[in-house]
């Protein structure tokens, strides 16, 4: 469900309003901000998270990333934040995406599914339903040290097709994207959203060039 031939793109790792800015300048609908994380790129203080999220133009959406498992704290954290989405990065482990959703009228819960195998179709058939979006990622919660996201590996897009397939909500794509691989992946898995870190960003720094080859990419 949900799959649309051009889709909407989130650029994610946003470090500065300078980024910010950049990133929708070149076409992007949703900013990846990224809170403390045990692993990964990207990760900012709150108060910039904050100060981001403020300065977001209508139509675009501020979007936090958070490693917290625990309802209320995810609670309390978007409250100083104040961005238009939250991305759970890894599972709820107290508390409930009812809840949460409750608690937060209005702000958009998207769920992070790290596409490992075929309990990753189960997971997100059983999740969709209580939020509203799914974003593939090709993390690994197993290891001792989570990686959550911002690996920079392509996952299997069969399993995401047949994940968005399974769905009815909208699903985002992350994991090695760039400007060479997006067509390919919008044919092999319809998106409604492509989430993209690694595959924009030269030394760690969101690179204009990389944006303007990733956006022309797209299908038209």
């Amino acid at each position: 469900m949900f799959a649309q031939s051009r889709p909407r793109v989130k650029i994610c790792c946003i470090s500065s309003v300078v980024e910010a800015r950049l990133a929708v300048a070149y076409g992007a609908s949703l900013l990846g901000l990224v809170s403390a994380m045990p692993s990964g790129p990207g990760v900012i203080e709150e108060a910039l998270i904050a100060r981001i999220a403020e300065i977001v133009p209508p139509g675009v959406t501020s979007v936090l990333l958070t490693s917290k498992q625990d309802v209320a704290a995810i609670v309390e954290q978007h409250r100083y934040c104040r961005t238009g989405a939250i991305q759970l990065c890894d599972r709820l482990e107290r508390g409930t995406h009812e809840e949460l959703r409750r608690a937060l009228p209005g702000i958009r819960i998207i769920q992070v599914i790290h596409v490992n195998g075929q309990e990753s179709l189960r997971e997100a058939q059983a999740i969709a339903p209580l939020v509203h979006g799914i974003l593939l990622d090709s993390g690994n919660q197993s290891l001792a040290v989570k990686e959550l996201g911002g690996t920079g590996r392509v996952h299997d897009w069969s399993l995401s097709r047949a994940i968005r397939e399974a769905i009815e909500v909208p699903l985002l794509l992350a994991g090695g994207l760039h400007a060479e691989n997006v067509g390919q992946a919008i044919a092999a898995v319809g998106p409604f959203a492509l989430d993209i870190c690694s595959g924009v960003r030269t030394a760690g720094h969101l690179d204009a060039s990389k944006l303007a080859r990733l956006f022309h990419a797209l299908p038209s």
